[in-house]
């Protein structure tokens, strides 16, 4: 459409006139106009007696402007509605309303507007219509007296009062005959509690006005019908009411369909603030943060009641259907749209499009759905309702169906420009067939019985399972009818899949650890149902990774993450997961909310990397270093918010602030996902006594409050766990030492009074979280304790001493074969001996044991033979400790691993199957030697 030509030069199309007679009529009215315009009036007039009859009643009005585009036409009828408020509007606005319904037929019918444009006028033209009626109902009710503590000076915001646009209003998609559903409510703390009940009187009288302007039909017509049944409760709260009172219905007794609803709703008039401040406070009630897919099966069961409610069968004939309700039609997409946008739309703010056609483009864009289907069904929903605007232009009814006799519906067709009625139903049952596959396809059968699970066909101990399954019946997750059926429907494809397991049975007991773990079941089970993907990993990981099956038992939240676009790509960087995180934390109405929802950022992250793991998408290595990015992110993400907690009872922090120092597996990339968090938080309060807030505190007392808080933030248990343990003994002084160091204290003590295993232990440290300045003072201070000479004899006694003293405390653990941390030849053992290397040969990496190694080799502390061997050992302990963590809770043994970990860890370990032990224990054997070699000044003979 070009901007500035004439609505004449617009017209590309014209329906075919059924009356002739009619038509010629309305050519001969505006004859000597363009052809185009002729063609377009007398087609429009020839078939639908309702804009024949605007045509003659406005046909002057609109032969004196059709030399103007449609866009400034339809700004001319909203331009001329009374500006002043004094002024009544009703008139006023019904001739506005028979100009609309002109214009917008026929820039529908003539192809100049697409379907957004037509929609997106007449909710146009509904909003100023509200907007006009409520602010002359409201200086009315001023004038009465009746509206205490307000003045005309309140006109602006209509004292707080404000309308909300539901269901297609609010989604700019109005039809052409559609009511409009509102809400109508106000801010009550606007107005003092005495005048309430006066106050609530008023604006109960300003709505009932508003819909009698509206709706009232006089010899002028009507305006809009209006209803206001989507308000809370409706048969026994006014048609005005507090919205802090809504606001606590929705969160306490709102449900799905209502959350539905508020997906589309939108501020339509009156206090546009307060209206989108009661909004923004539904989000938690509209958009879950886990997934939803107990929606589908709500959803489903709203489309069944509608159905049966309005008389509307399962089978599609074109005579009668109902375009709107009918299998197949426009609410069959919507409900597609809508159940997949609240099922998703809480952790992907992209998805919370009010309108249909920008949800499925959405929804597609994001992975949700196929492009190709949400392609089919965009195609369709136009289609649909450009005949559902042509079904309501005949005689201006508020209706969807399609006409049962032949000859109206032929007059329909004709209004689509279609002369052939056989064609015109052909081709409008096929759309609907099609649609009508696609979404029963996503909400399925879920009133048919399920198919009856035999154990014989797949498990070598069937009269076990059946006893598991008579179990299951009584745990949590199976304690609701609703979970039972779903989990029913679901058990015979669970044992299928267990079938293919290595082995079935053991697979079935790690699902028995699984389930008995869930706290319910409705919302899990329902996710399997619409996502069998998921099934197979649950059974993977159920044959595979016993720990990790029983850990999803207590957080089966997790699994939200899996249907994720990214959920096996790259993890990305710290900053990336940082960002992620904040986007989340932001949005926590509250510390504790906040804590909550850290807890589920970190547990998706970790279930991710871990089931990257167990699919070796990623190799254990990748794992170590991914487990210790989401340790980093959430320690970036929460010291600034436990700092602005602290602060908002005893002030910002003192001084230059804080860094937190990695110790550890933590600090060189290699964290399980069991691992504690080793941490020293290190302050400089720079000369500052105190902080300055409402209760200050001394420096020293600030800083502990401070990893106090984070310690806490971190490792106490919420409705959603814990994050991780805390260790704070390797902080200067151990358990003796404050539980925050100043940067001097820090400095001077690592650099007079530290153990020898202290320094060795610092060659890893690196600063995580905090501010950047000190944080490179404290890495100035590390390497400079760090290079500072040492004496070899000494350090190599202190780590013979320690090597003594573990070996000691440790002999049950050597005696373990499974056991690859601690013992001689193991990974303590020779991360020690190459951490005492660092300190006599000191460069500053503070990376990983193996670039420990390489340095150590090139500068000739270790022979080249020896460093193969060791790195050897290195990787082979590092990646079976990090896949068994992942698979067992606790103590590891083959018992307990079962067949599918095993195999799993020959695998990433590179052994045949039975034979790792002896590689274990081949590979601990060389590592002691050389260790001992090194340690008891015998290398340089094995050099």
């Amino acid at each position: 459409m070009s901007v500035g030509m004439a609505f004449c030069d617009q017209i590309t199309l014209a329906p075919i006139a059924r009356d002739a007679g009619v038509a010629a009529e309305t050519r001969a009215a505006f004859a000597g106009w363009p052809a185009a315009l002729e063609d377009l009036v007398a087609g429009a007039a020839g078939s639908a007696p309702f804009l024949d009859l605007l045509l003659r009643r406005e046909g002057d009005w609109l032969r004196a402007l059709a030399n103007r585009d449609a866009d400034a036409i339809f700004d001319s009828v909203l331009n001329e509605l009374p500006v002043d408020p004094a002024i009544s509007p009703a008139v006023a606005l019904r001739q506005a309303k028979r100009r609309v319904a002109l214009i917008c037929a026929l820039a529908d019918l003539g192809g100049v507007w697409d379907l957004e444009q037509v929609t997106g006028a007449l909710t146009r033209f509904a909003d100023r219509a509200v907007q006009v009626a409520l602010r002359h109902l409201f200086l009315a009710e001023l004038a009465r007296g009746k509206m205490p503590d307000l003045t005309a000076e309140d006109m602006g915001t209509c004292g707080g009062m404000f309308v909300l646009a539901m269901g297609k209003m609010g989604a700019l998609e109005l039809n052409y005959s559609s009511d409009i559903d509102l809400i109508c409510l106000f801010d009550e703390d606007r107005h003092a509690a005495e005048n309430l009940a006066e106050i609530r009187r008023g604006f109960v009288r300003i709505t009932q006005g508003l819909i009698r302007m509206l709706s009232e039909v006089t010899e002028q017509g009507y305006v809009l019908r209006t209803d206001l049944r989507l308000r809370p409760d409706p048969s026994v709260t006014p048609v005005c009411f507090g919205a802090d009172a809504a606001e606590r219905y929705y969160e306490s007794f709102g449900r799905t369909w209502e959350r539905a609803a508020f997906i589309k709703a939108r501020v339509c008039g009156g206090d546009m603030a307060a209206g989108e401040a009661f909004l923004k406070q539904l989000l938690p009630f509209v958009w879950r943060r886990h997934l939803d897919f107990v929606a589908i099966g709500e959803a489903h069961d709203m489309r069944l009641r509608i159905r049966e409610h309005k008389g509307i069968g399962e089978r599609i004939s074109i005579p009668g259907f109902n375009l709107k309700l009918g299998p197949g039609g426009i609410r069959e997409i919507e409900f597609f749209a809508q159940t997949r946008q609240l099922i998703c739309g809480g952790r992907d703010a992209g998805l919370r499009h009010r309108g249909t056609l920008a949800a499925l483009a959405a929804l597609a864009e994001k992975g949700w759905i196929a492009e190709g289907d949400a392609a089919k069904l965009s195609e369709a929903y136009r289609e649909y309702r450009r005949i559902e605007h042509r079904i309501q232009m005949t005689d201006d009814a508020q209706t969807h169906a399609l006409p049962e006799q032949d000859d109206k519906r032929a007059r329909l067709a004709a209004l689509c420009g279609e002369g052939d009625l056989a064609r015109f139903d052909a081709g409008l049952l096929a759309r609907l067939e099609k649609v009508r596959d696609l979404t029963e396809q996503f909400f399925g059968d879920r009133n048919g019985q399920a198919a009856k699970a035999e154990p014989d066909e797949f498990f070598a101990r069937p009269g076990d399972v059946r006893a598991m399954t008579e179990r299951w019946e009584r745990l949590p997750a199976l304690r609701s009818e609703r979970a039972r059926q779903i989990f029913h429907r679901l058990l015979p494809d669970i044992f299928a899949r267990m079938g293919q397991a290595a082995d079935p049975d053991e697979a079935c007991q790690q699902f028995d650890a699984f389930l008995g773990g869930l706290p319910a079941g409705v919302q899990l089970f329902a996710l399997f149902e619409a996502n069998r993907k998921l099934l197979d990993l649950l059974v993977d990981i159920c044959a595979t990774a016993p720990g990790l099956a029983q850990y999803l038992g207590q957080n089966s939240a997790v699994f939200d993450a899996v249907l994720g676009r990214g959920f096996f790509a790259p993890q990305g960087s710290v900053d990336d997961l940082q960002a992620g995180f904040d986007a989340v934390l932001d949005a926590a109405g509250s510390y504790e909310q906040m804590l909550d929802l850290a807890r589920s950022c970190v547990k998706e992250q970790q279930f991710r990397t871990g089931v990257q793991m167990l699919r070796q998408v990623i190799a254990p290595q990748e794992a170590g270093e991914a487990y210790s990015r989401i340790a980093e992110a959430c320690l970036r993400s929460l010291l600034p918010r436990v700092a602005a907690n602290l602060a908002t009872r005893h002030g910002p922090m003192p001084g230059r602030g804080a860094v937190v120092l990695a110790m550890g597996k933590f600090a060189s990339g290699e964290m399980s996902v069991s691992s504690d968090l080793d941490l020293i938080m290190v302050y400089d309060a720079d000369g500052t006594e105190q902080s300055a807030g409402p209760r200050p505190l001394f420096a020293t007392q600030y800083y502990a409050r401070l990893t106090q808080a984070l310690v806490s933030a971190l490792s106490v248990q919420t409705a959603q766990g814990a994050i991780y343990k805390i260790d704070l003994r390797l902080r200067p002084s151990g358990q003796k030492g404050p539980v925050a160091v100043s940067l001097d204290g820090f400095s001077a003590y690592q650099r007079d009074q530290a153990w020898t295993w202290e320094h060795m232990a610092l060659c890893r440290a690196r600063v995580v979280a905090g501010q950047d300045g000190l944080a490179r003072m404290v890495e100035a201070a590390i390497g400079e304790a760090l290079g500072r000479p040492k004496q070899a004899a000494k350090v190599l006694a202190d780590l013979a001493e320690m090597r003594s003293r573990l070996a000691e405390a440790n002999a049950e653990a050597e005696a373990d074969i499974w056991e690859v941390k601690l013992g001689r030849g193991r990974l303590l053992d020779i991360e020690m001996l190459l951490q005492a290397g660092m300190l006599l040969h000191y460069v500053p990496l503070r990376q990983k044991p193996k670039a420990m190694l390489e340095h150590l080799a090139a500068c000739g502390w270790l022979g080249s033979e020896q460093a193969a061997r060791l790195a050897h050992a290195l990787t082979l302990f590092a990646d079976f400790q990090q896949v068994a963590r992942l698979g067992v809770q606790g103590k590891f043994s083959a018992a307990v691993a079962g067949h599918g970990l095993l195999a799993l860890l020959d695998r990433v370990c590179g052994a045949e199957a039975g034979s790792l032990p002896a590689l274990l224990a081949a590979a601990s054997g060389e590592a002691a030697a050389i260790v001992d070699g090194v340690v008891t000044g015998e290398a340089g003979a094995q050099r």
